[in-house]
């Protein structure tokens, strides 16, 4: 029920009905009390599911494992920040919604940051930072395919091409692109962090300049949409 935020999973409160318990997704003596064959149902939604009423969709095999994780943590975090920040607050998704449909805002993940800040009267940024985390290394020892013969080839490429490595943020054309692919010809796959290509994923080396060498999280600047007239008060006769 902790996990479940002590609410439905059926009908996630809709039936009024406070009562909660715990179903079995599968039989108790066929699934047992494992967690992942656990869901919180209220006693309306409970009775009609064994009247054979409704249908759940929750399936036995649904990993929970992230939801519980950030239903404990964040109160743990919640409560070691106060420590050291007593005006900490917490507030949650309904009411970041709110705020941006109230205020007409667009949605976005630098919109929810501002709306979550409460203070909607203040100037916005039009800088944001956007991270992503990729892979440095293949994990993967060998391609799918088998060379002729039957002999396997190795799924590992090489550390530097011509200099580049996998993921290097460089300089073409005027702007901050990063290398997704390198072939010996000398010419890349540069993308940016929306996946667009330059050239059709095919860019000489040679008219590139190299930034930063290659991290595990790609941050990248950018900037969010421009605000509706009505955000920013302005009216139009």
């Amino acid at each position: 029920m902790f996990r479940d935020n002590h609410e439905c999973q059926h009908c996630n409160g809709k039936s009024g009905d406070k009562v909660l318990g715990v179903h079995h997704l599968e039989s108790r003596k066929t699934g047992g009390d494992s967690p992942d064959n656990l869901i919180t149902l209220c006693e309306t939604c409970h009775t009609k599911y064994h009247q054979g009423k409704i249908e759940l969709k929750q399936k036995r095999g649904q990993s929970l494992r992230d939801t519980t994780f950030m239903g404990i943590m964040r109160w743990t975090c919640y409560e070691q920040l106060k420590e050291i920040y007593p005006t900490v607050t917490m507030t949650y998704g309904y009411i970041t919604k709110t705020n941006r449909i109230s205020n007409n805002i667009e949605k976005s993940h630098s919109s929810d940051a501002y709306c979550i800040t409460g203070n909607l009267n203040a100037k916005r940024n039009e800088e944001i930072f956007i991270q992503k985390f990729v892979r440095k290394n293949n994990r993967s020892l060998y391609k799918a395919n088998q060379l002729k013969g039957g002999r396997w080839k190795a799924n590992k490429a090489p550390y530097e091409v011509l200099g580049y490595r996998l993921f290097d943020k460089i300089k073409a054309e005027g702007e901050e692109w990063y290398i997704f692919g390198r072939r010996n010809t000398g010419y890349f796959d540069l993308r940016n962090h929306t996946g667009s290509k330059l050239n059709k994923g095919s860019y000489s080396y040679k008219k590139t300049i190299l930034l930063e060498r290659n991290k595990t999280l790609l941050t990248e600047r950018g900037k969010h949409s421009p605000p509706p007239l009505s955000e920013v008060g302005v009216s139009c006769a």
